[in-house]
């Protein structure tokens, strides 16, 4: 059955990989998430609220502001997953067919997968972050943060993009 994109609309099982990250972005999302609500009553009422590239601290504010971080995460969740379910409208080279679609959406999939839990997983971590900072437990991570997330993403695009040259 093809869509208006005269594609083929497939229905294609999630793999053992897309499982594993959904469930390790779910696990830094739902972690983040309560350990804002245990420690919501001890926190100051000043907490970290951004961090420039070295990862240190550059503006402090309201703790209401940490809600902002699960609330980008889960926006950016939802955006992805529409896409993650729908990969017959991503944009391929001239050699898709109907016989290497299924490997295309797959891929393809896959990409936008890990993707969307790594920045799940960003988010959280950047808020736990935070959430010790203003506890006074230290910081976890300082100019290593940016260029280990970027190269992470990059390394996953790459592979991933290599993966879908490689497909005929």
């Amino acid at each position: 059955m093809a869509d208006w994109w005269g594609r083929p609309k497939l229905n294609i099982a999630k793999t053992k990989s897309e499982w594993i990250w959904d469930i390790l972005g779910a696990v830094f999302y739902i972690g983040g998430i309560v350990s804002l609500l245990l420690l919501w009553g001890d926190l100051p009422d000043k907490v970290p609220a951004h961090f420039n590239g070295a990862g240190e601290v550059d503006r402090w504010g309201s703790k209401w502001e940490l809600l902002i971080l699960p609330g980008i995460g889960a926006l950016l969740f939802g955006l992805m997953q529409a896409l993650e379910k729908h990969p017959e409208v991503y944009n391929y080279p001239k050699r898709f067919n109907e016989a290497n679609a299924e490997q295309f959406y797959l891929q393809s999939r896959k990409i936008v997968n890990q993707l969307k839990n790594i920045c799940v997983i960003v988010f959280s971590v950047i808020l736990l972050e935070a959430i010790s900072i203003a506890m006074g437990w230290g910081s976890w991570f300082g100019m290593w943060f940016v260029p280990v997330v970027v190269g992470g993403i990059v390394i996953q695009l790459v592979y991933g993009l290599i993966t879908l040259g490689k497909i005929r």
